[in-house]
């Protein structure tokens, strides 16, 4: 078989540049120090590689996920903190002013720091993140929370939005805490009502209690209660509501035993005289701030603390800052929770990437000392057909003649 000139420059040419490319791509390899640069060099390996790359993008996402949500609910589980120390410190302030022997200076004294550490309860939150938004005001972060109205109470404007971010596949944690949540929807400690002490009252009385018992014959309003001699040396009790006086009347009051009307049932401990009086109204949660607001103006009316309304009413409002310290307390156990699913997730997340880059490596990795010897192969080969194609290119049948 005869083979032509061109033939034979045609079949040592490729065979060149099928050794050049050979040589090229091992030298690309070593370059990147991967085996797999494209998908021609492994299509089954390219799948798997592609398959990682993605599953640790996701997972580097969840991780920025995880360190925002856990800078922001770590900054209001800080401030929580300093809240719930800070009631704390006025709830002690409340229980020296209710000491007997104070005078109406010394209370006053308490009334002026109690104030500023008010003030310092409402600094607490309002208080903004890094990126100016404030953190306890649910969805409206660019409006302060709490201000003072026109009465000089304390009112939320925010709302009971809750920001959340993805954490894992199908997790996500909440990365803020809604101020109402956590200041203003505390439970009151009596139960559904609010109690109003008559400023003429003589007996040595509280109301520890007053709830809704039976939803199917209770009647909304608000209610009076008055006390009578019944004249054998007891009490009867009138309750009257807004509407349509009087409910009914409870002879022979007994103080161990609630008075029940209308659906509700109301504790009485202490006693009361003739003609002593109280009222109550619906409120099923009570403000930490309107809590501490209402001792503070007690504290300032003079010896109106030491009265017997004024006790009464000061024993209810530091049941009421218990519940509002526990309102705290307990959000503040919601953030710690978080914080501590989030560390979980983060190590979950850290593993996990730890793993697909292991199965990564093996797929794309560049075994460098066996590509070195295949690059000197491919080299001493690409030398020897260029040398060869050289010699004959050059041969001549006039050399021979």
């Amino acid at each position: 078989m005869r083979i032509s000139t061109g033939q034979m420059f045609q079949q040592n040419t490729n065979s060149i540049l099928e050794k050049q490319s050979a040589t090229n791509t091992i030298m690309a390899q070593i370059s990147s120090g991967k085996r797999v640069n494209t998908a021609g060099d492994d299509p089954v390996a390219a799948i798997g590689i592609d398959n990682l790359k993605q599953k640790n993008a996701l997972v580097d996402q969840f991780v920025k996920n995880i360190d925002y949500a856990t800078s922001h609910i770590q900054q209001a589980e800080s401030q929580l903190g300093q809240a719930d120390t800070l009631a704390g410190s006025m709830k002690e302030l409340v229980l020296r002013g209710a000491n007997g022997s104070m005078t109406t200076a010394e209370r006053q004294v308490i009334a002026d720091d109690m104030r500023q550490s008010l003030e310092q309860l409402m600094s607490i939150a309002n208080t903004k993140d890094e990126s100016g938004n404030y953190i306890f005001a649910g969805n409206k972060t660019n409006s302060t929370p709490f201000a003072l109205d026109n009465n000089d109470q304390v009112v939320y404007s925010g709302d009971s939005g809750t920001r959340k971010s993805n954490i894992a596949a199908g997790v996500q944690v909440n990365t803020n805490v809604s101020g109402d949540a956590a200041f203003m929807n505390a439970a009151n400690a009596m139960g559904d009502y609010g109690v109003n002490y008559s400023s003429t009252q003589q007996g040595d009385f509280v109301v520890t209690s007053a709830k809704v018992t039976d939803s199917t014959t209770y009647t909304t309003g608000s209610y009076s209660f008055s006390f009578a001699d019944d004249g054998a040396g007891g009490l009867n009790v009138s309750v009257t509501d807004s509407a349509a006086p009087p409910v009914t009347t409870v002879t022979a009051f007994d103080a161990s035993v609630p008075v029940s009307v209308n659906g509700m049932a109301v504790k009485i401990d202490g006693e009361p005289k003739a003609n002593d009086s109280f009222s109550i109204k619906e409120q099923p949660q009570v403000s930490i701030f309107e809590t501490f607001s209402k001792a503070i103006a007690l504290f300032e009316s003079g010896d109106d603390a030491q009265t017997p309304a004024g006790k009464s009413e000061l024993a209810q409002l530091l049941n009421n800052i218990d519940s509002g310290v526990n309102q705290m307390s307990q959000q503040r156990s919601v953030t710690g929770n978080s914080l501590k699913a989030l560390q979980q997730y983060s190590d979950n997340h850290t593993d996990e990437k730890l793993i697909n880059t292991s199965a990564l490596s093996r797929l794309e990795d560049l075994d460098l000392a066996s590509a070195i010897t295949e690059f000197e192969k491919q080299q001493l080969a690409l030398n020897a057909v260029s040398s060869v194609f050289s010699k004959i290119s050059s041969t001549s049948l006039f050399d021979y003649i």
